[in-house]
């Protein structure tokens, strides 16, 4: 271990006690220190987030905070797993493709909730015990597909990564729109009268048709939940026909 108790070696944080077996009761705990993160992200951004401003937040030193969480990857890997933990589980129906579909919907919801978390998921942050019971969950819920086990973990990877990409354009779409100097309808309506003229040469006949239902603009007025919906589903058609 070198100074500030961060470790010499790699080392799972899930394998570190919080606190020795004999000694004071540390001060501080991985939740409180986990929720301060999350809630400074949640205000400000991932950027925002480093070990001196969740130490001032929970009344810590910050060189004492490194005794709890070794590097600032560790803060992350305690974030990840914190608002992991937001799941509600229930009961498997028997229908795979629903039960998979439903928890996709939990998946956008959370990430809306914290629009950094996108960023964080790597598989790395995959196996901490909220994880670990999302991909249980998950698995219990497949039962009932005809696959290999292995297949099995590909497919909840390929859900997830269909939903982080959908919600990542979701979040950078509102982003946008918070920064324009103008509403969205203005722009929405130069950007129709635009793509009409160029309809209207005739030289776009596939995407004319193609667009003549979704409205003025691509995409403008969806049922955005409809969509990922479909999305998802069309996913999930692809496996065990």
């Amino acid at each position: 271990m070198t100074a500030g108790g961060r470790p010499a070696e790699p080392e799972v944080i899930w394998s570190r006690p919080q606190r020795a077996g004999r000694g004071p009761r540390p001060a501080h705990s991985r939740e409180s220190i986990a929720a301060e993160a999350v809630r400074i992200a949640d205000a400000e951004g991932i950027e925002a987030v480093s070990m001196r401003r969740v130490a001032a937040g929970i009344g810590a030193g910050t060189m004492s905070l490194y005794n709890y969480v070794p590097r600032k990857e560790e803060l992350y890997e305690l974030m990840v797993d914190a608002v992991s933990g937001e799941y509600e589980f229930t009961a498997p129906t028997g229908d795979w493709r629903a039960d998979l579909l439903a928890l996709a919907r939990q998946t956008r919801a959370l990430m809306h909730r914290h629009p950094w978390l996108p960023r964080l998921l790597t598989p790395v942050y995959g196996f901490s015990p909220n994880a670990l019971r999302y991909l249980e969950h998950s698995l219990e819920c497949l039962e009932s597909l005809d696959a290999p086990d292995a297949e099995k973990l590909e497919l909840v990877a390929a859900v997830n990564g269909t939903v982080a990409t959908y919600v990542a354009g979701e979040l950078a779409l509102a982003e946008r729109a918070r920064a324009l100097p103008w509403s969205e309808g203005e722009e929405q309506a130069v950007r129709t009268a635009w793509l009409g003229s160029r309809l209207a040469t005739g030289r776009y006949p596939r995407l004319a048709a193609a667009v003549s239902g979704t409205g003025p603009v691509p995409g403008a007025g969806l049922d955005m939940d409809a969509v990922f919906d479909r999305s998802v589903t069309r996913l999930l058609g692809a496996w065990g026909t």
